[in-house]
C-alpha cells in the first residue's frame, strides 16, 4: 500500500511538470512572435524595435524602445527594473488609454501575445521573471480620515507635478530620460484615463516604483527623502481614487446635449448657480488632419457641454481641462510652452439650416451647399483681452470673420480645468445665422486649441458632428395621459376579473 501511494505521488509530480513545461513553452514562441510583430508592431516601434517606426514622429507619446529593456509599468519590486510577463501581457492586451497603442486582446489570441512578448523581450536581452513583486503590506480601507490623510500627503508630495487638485496642471516643464520627449504629469482625475490600470493595487505600484524614464518618483526608494510607508502610500491611493470626476467621462451613445428651457434670467457667467443643475454631456476630441496643415499631437482629450435657454436667449458652456493657461507675452507662460506660444482657444461649429432630416453639413467648416456658422472665442495675450468672433464658412478654404458679432463670451481658467460661457439670442435678423427652434435636434461640433502645445489655426482638435436639442417645457398632458391610459387598464382588468367570476 505504501508503495501504491509513493508511485501515485511520483505520477501525480511528473504530471504537474509535464504542464507546467507544457504552460511554459506556450508562453513564448520567439520566432511565431516575430510575424506578429512586424506585421502589428513595427509600424510604431520600428523594425528592430528602436521605437523608431514610420508613424513614431507623429504619435505622442512616441512608442516605446524595446531594445532599452525599459518599461514604464510593472509590479516587480525597486531592485528589479524589468516587469514580470504579466506585466507586458496587460500591456498588450488592454492597450493604453491616452496614446496610440490600442487593446490587442480583441485581435490576438492569448497565445499570439505569449509569443510576441518572448520575441519583444528578445529585443533587449532579457531572460527569465524578476525575483521580487512589489510589497503590497496591508490594504488600507478608504474613509473620511484616510482621504483626508492621504491629500495631506499628496500635496507635500505630489502637487510639484500634478497640482493641487491632481490635474496636472503644476507649472513644470517635464521631460523624458531617453531624447527629451515632452510630458505632461497624469491628469488624476481622470481613472479611465490611467495606463497599466486604476485599480488601488495598479496605483499602489505606480508610487511604490515610480515610472521608469520618466520624472515620476519610486516612493519605496530608501535613499529618498520622500519616501512613504506602506500606510502612507494607500492613503495617498484612497485620496486619488477619491477625486475622479464623472462628469469627464464619455459615454457611450451620449450623443445629445439636451438644453434646460429656464424660466427667468440666463447665467451670469460661468460660474453662475443656474449651471449646477444642468445635465452635461462629454464628447472626446482628436486632432484635426483633414486639413492643412494637419495636427497629431493633441493634448486635450474631451470637452464637456451644458446648455439652457429661454424664451430670447441660448447660452452655453463649455469645459475641458487644460494643463497650462496660455498667455503669449507672459514669461513664464513662455517657459513652458513647445516652441511658439499661442491663446487658447474654444469654438462651437452649427449648421445656418436646421436640417429636416439626419443630413448635416461636411463637419470641416460645411461645404458649399451647406454653410456653417463658427464662434470662436480665445483666451488673450499679456497685452490684449479675451475676444470671440463669428465666422461664415462652406469648406476649409472659404472662411470669413464678420465684423460684428451677436455672441459674447467669457472664459475663466482655474487650476488646469478652462470654463467658458457663450450666449447669443434665439433669433437674429440675420438670415447667415442659424435661428435656434424648440424641440429640433440641431447638429453640434466643438473645437479647441491648446497655445502652450503650439496650437494654432488648422493645428486643433475637433469633434464629429453632435446634437443639441432645446426640450420644450414639460405640458400638463404629459401627466394626464399615463393617469388615464392606467384607468382605462385598470377598469379592463375588473371587468375581466367580474367575468371570471361568475363563470
Amino acid at each position: 500500500m505504501r508503495r501504491f501511494w509513493i508511485l501515485k505521488y511520483l505520477l501525480i509530480v511528473s504530471i504537474l511538470l509535464i504542464v507546467s513545461n507544457i504552460s511554459e513553452a506556450a508562453k513564448g514562441d520567439k520566432e511565431a512572435g516575430k510575424k506578429i510583430y512586424e506585421r502589428r508592431c513595427a509600424w510604431c516601434h520600428g523594425w528592430n524595435g528602436a521605437g523608431d517606426g514610420p508613424a513614431a514622429d507623429f504619435l505622442n507619446p512616441r512608442p516605446r524602445d524595446f531594445t532599452s529593456g525599459i518599461y514604464k509599468y510593472k509590479t516587480s519590486n525597486l531592485d528589479n527594473p524589468f516587469p514580470y510577463e504579466d506585466d507586458l501581457y496587460k500591456m498588450i492586451a488592454e492597450g493604453m488609454p491616452g496614446t496610440s497603442m490600442p487593446f490587442w486582446k480583441d485581435v490576438l489570441s492569448s497565445n499570439d501575445i505569449w509569443n510576441l512578448i518572448a520575441y519583444i523581450k528578445s529585443l533587449a536581452g532579457l531572460e527569465g521573471e524578476p525575483a521580487a513583486k512589489i510589497n503590497y503590506g496591508k490594504q488600507v480601507s478608504s474613509s473620511a480620515d484616510s482621504i483626508k490623510k492621504g491629500k495631506e500627503l499628496f500635496i507635500d508630495r505630489c502637487s510639484e507635478c500634478h497640482g493641487d487638485e491632481g490635474k496636472g496642471d503644476a507649472m513644470k516643464k517635464l521631460k523624458d530620460d531617453w531624447v527629451g520627449n515632452r510630458l505632461w504629469p497624469r491628469n488624476l482625475t481622470k481613472p479611465w484615463m490611467f495606463r497599466a490600470g486604476s485599480d488601488p493595487k495598479d496605483i499602489y505600484s505606480r508610487i511604490s516604483t515610480g515610472i521608469s524614464g520618466t520624472p515620476m518618483p519610486a516612493f519605496d526608494d530608501p535613499a529618498s527623502k520622500k519616501k512613504l510607508t506602506e500606510e502612507d502610500k494607500w492613503h495617498v491611493v484612497n485620496y486619488v481614487t477619491s477625486i475622479k470626476n464623472e462628469a469627464r467621462r464619455i459615454k457611450d451613445g451620449d450623443t445629445v446635449i439636451k438644453a434646460k428651457r429656464l424660466t427667468g434670467d440666463m447665467p451670469k457667467d460661468a460660474n453662475d448657480e443656474k449651471w449646477k443643475d444642468v445635465e452635461s454631456t462629454a464628447y472626446p476630441l482628436v486632432g484635426q488632419i483633414i486639413a492643412k496643415e494637419r495636427f497629431f499631437t493633441p493634448s486635450v482629450e474631451e470637452i464637456t457641454l451644458k446648455a439652457v435657454y429661454n424664451d430670447k436667449e441660448i447660452a452655453f458652456l463649455l469645459e475641458w481641462d487644460d494643463r497650462t493657461k496660455s498667455i503669449p507675452g507672459d514669461a513664464k507662460a513662455q517657459e513652458l510652452a513647445d516652441g511658439e506660444l499661442n491663446e487658447d482657444a474654444v469654438a462651437i461649429q452649427l449648421p445656418v439650416t436646421i436640417p429636416e432630416g439626419m443630413e448635416k453639413p461636411y463637419f470641416g467648416m460645411g461645404d458649399s451647399g451647406h454653410p456653417v456658422n463658427v464662434w470662436q472665442w480665445k483666451s488673450g495675450t499679456a497685452k490684449a483681452e479675451q475676444s470671440i468672433k463669428v465666422m461664415d464658412a462652406t469648406g476649409f478654404k472659404n472662411i470669413k470673420a464678420r465684423d460684428k458679432a451677436d455672441v459674447t463670451a467669457k472664459g475663466e481658467y482655474n487650476k488646469g480645468t478652462w470654463k467658458v460661457m457663450m450666449k447669443r439670442p434665439l433669433k437674429t435678423d440675420n438670415k447667415d445665422d442659424i435661428q435656434f427652434e424648440e424641440g429640433k435636434f440641431t447638429p453640434i461640433a466643438f473645437a479647441t486649441w491648446d497655445g502652450t502645445n503650439g496650437e494654432k489655426g488648422s493645428k486643433h482638435t475637433i469633434t464629429t458632428w453632435y446634437w443639441i436639442l432645446l426640450k420644450p417645457p414639460t405640458g400638463s398632458m404629459v401627466f394626464i395621459w399615463p393617469i388615464f391610459v392606467a384607468g382605462i387598464v385598470l377598469g379592463a382588468e375588473i371587468l375581466i376579473a367580474r367575468s371570471a367570476q361568475k363563470k
